[in-house]
């Protein structure tokens, strides 16, 4: 391993793409060398995620995943392949991003996140992506990641739909605002039951993998810092029409982390 302050020959001819764009270049591909990552998920959006992410070059890359792989995962979860049926996926998918980038560091956390342990985990990254499949993961990793100051790129998938937005809370927007946690956007999940499983529903393979790269590009964003993130914007994809459309959502006063309520009782 290279010294972090700097790129190795190698490295240089690998990242070569990257470093003649002019809104990354060298400084921003050490960067991303620097960068940690945290990955909630290894499955449909985590598996293009995380290849997209160790190609890129993003130094460390955790892992939180406590599944084994099953043929049924193999038909979108391309980071796995038929030999890892029933191998922890932090597993199969280190061995895979190792096959990728030998200069990617993995850290493997095989489990299942919880209101004792997100936040601990959370803050050891810099960037966390959430690709979860439930509504109890996804809170307690926006929560924690307001909390601690972590910029989150969040995605869900329906059978033909999905959607995208990044959220940096504990920020303000230029007119002062504070920027909209996920809970002013999705104030509380739906009632148990309501929304069906991906087991039940079905889910479009390239979908995911349309949507986790998507979530790469936004986290490649966060580190490097060119462009518009999705700030206070959530992309909504139409896998049957073809159609991208974007709204914009703000800061809800009324939302239980920034809201006037919490301010006041935290001051």
């Amino acid at each position: 391993m290279t010294n972090a302050a700097s790129l190795s020959p190698e490295e240089i001819e690998r990242y070569a793409r990257h470093i003649v764009l002019r809104d990354v270049g060298g400084p921003g591909q050490l960067k991303l060398k620097k960068a940690r990552v945290l990955a909630i998920g290894a499955g449909g959006l985590g598996a293009p995620l995380l290849q997209y992410l160790a190609a890129a070059g993003v130094g460390t890359l955790g892992i939180v995943d406590d599944d084994v792989v099953s043929l049924s995962n193999l038909q979108r979860q391309i980071i796995h392949g038929t030999a890892d049926v029933g191998t922890p996926k932090v597993d199969s998918a280190a061995a895979a991003i190792a096959r990728l980038n030998p200069h990617v560091t993995v850290a493997r956390h095989p489990l299942r996140l919880n209101a004792e342990n997100v936040r601990a985990l959370v803050a050891a990254y810099d960037v966390v992506a959430d690709g979860s499949d439930n509504f109890a993961t996804r809170y307690a990793v926006a929560d924690a990641c307001y909390y601690e100051k972590k910029p989150l790129v969040t995605a869900a998938l329906g059978t033909f739909d999905a959607s995208l937005t990044t959220l940096r809370p504990f920020e303000r927007g230029p007119d002062g605002t504070p920027n909209p946690t996920y809970r002013c956007l999705f104030p509380s999940p739906p009632p148990p039951g309501t929304v069906p499983t991906c087991e039940e529903a079905g889910i479009l393979g390239a979908l995911a993998g349309v949507m986790g790269s998507l979530m790469a590009l936004e986290v490649i964003r966060a580190i490097v810092g060119f462009g518009e993130p999705l700030v206070g914007r959530l992309l909504m994809v139409d896998a049957r029409s073809m159609r991208f459309e974007t709204l914009t959502y703000g800061w809800d006063p009324e939302n239980p982390l920034s809201g006037t309520a919490a301010v006041a009782a935290d001051g």
